[in-house]
């Protein structure tokens, strides 16, 4: 199963396996405090995507179609990441303040729709 949490909220024993799929390190968090296991920043939008997108609602499917088109050359980095989600408990962390819409919920709906 994959949780999804921002970087701004304290890590939970249920979190499992804390892993950033941001490109960035998410702003004013210290590496204590995101208590990140594993960083995959080469899962996460392009800079030029990523800008492109600035976090306008109105763009978002685009946004997503647009991610899961890079997604698709990220082979063995997606099936290596599918594995881990089945050993117990996963959570991606983000930095985005909308909750519904970032670069971590598309790349929860690809894994468990494409792979």
């Amino acid at each position: 199963m994959i949780r999804l949490k921002r970087a701004y909220d304290d890590p939970s024993k249920q979190d499992g396996l804390r892993i950033l799929v941001e490109r960035l390190w998410p702003r004013g968090v210290s590496k204590e405090k995101a208590a990140v296991d594993l960083w995959l920043k080469d899962l996460a939008p392009s800079t030029d995507l990523r800008k492109w997108y600035g976090h306008d609602p109105e763009t978002w499917d685009e946004f997503r179609q647009r991610y899961w088109s890079e997604l698709g050359e990220k082979g063995d980095l997606l099936t290596l990441l599918k594995h881990r989600t089945t050993e117990g408990n996963v959570t991606f962390v983000f930095a985005a303040s909308d909750e519904e819409r970032n670069s971590a919920v598309a790349l929860k709906e690809y894994l468990e729709e494409k792979l």
